[in-house]
């Protein structure tokens, strides 16, 4: 292949791996070897350092997943979890597992109680019960404490780190659609590698 339009082939596939196209090395029987390494988003990560998202989702998603747009105020609860969960000394695995329980459970919202569409007394981001023994209104309401007590369950449970996630977060939540955690897990992932560092 001559080397201008080898350079031409390298050149678009250049463009096509910036663009978000996968492009091998391309090689000519000879040991040149293509940098794949894509530069935006090193540049973007280079003010915070990177998560793993192989540590996020060690099992890789199950399922179709789901997602939404979050308003501030459920970023806001994105970052209160984050926050507990550090402060609890857990790892980023946790607060995936958390936040994606409640995107499921409340979509992120800390809601109060919802009348006759409440399930029970069930209220929070993680709709805890006080009748459960999850605490009172106002402090299941907070998402410090809300997340810690979620924690706290999730702690309890052998090897949750290594389940998959809808085991883990069903292990502590005893809920009647268990499989539903799962869906959450790409969008809850995501949301820590953006805000765990920031």
């Amino acid at each position: 292949m001559n080397t201008f339009i080898r350079n031409s082939v390298l050149g678009i596939a250049g463009l096509a791996f910036a663009g978000g196209v996968a492009a091998g090395p391309m090689t000519d029987g000879t040991s040149t070897t293509v940098d794949t390494t894509p530069v935006a988003a090193v540049a973007v990560q280079a003010d915070k350092p990177a998560v793993d998202m192989g540590k996020l989702v060690p099992h890789g998603v199950q399922g179709a997943q789901s997602r939404i747009d979050l308003s501030d105020e459920q970023v806001g609860n994105v970052k209160a979890i984050i926050a507990a969960t550090k402060k609890a000394g857990m790892d980023e695995r946790a607060a995936v597992v958390s936040i994606a329980t409640a995107l499921q459970e409340s979509k992120l919202e800390n809601l109060g109680h919802l009348g006759d569409r409440n399930d029970h007394d069930s209220q929070g981001l993680f709709q805890q019960r006080p009748s459960s023994g999850w605490g009172t209104v106002e402090q299941i309401t907070d998402p410090e404490y809300s997340t810690t007590a979620f924690l706290k369950g999730l702690k309890q449970v052998d090897g949750w780190q290594d389940m998959p996630l809808t085991k883990a977060a069903q292990t502590v939540q005893v809920s009647a659609y268990p499989d539903h955690y799962a869906q959450w897990e790409q969008q809850a992932a995501d949301l820590v590698a953006e805000h765990w560092n920031s």
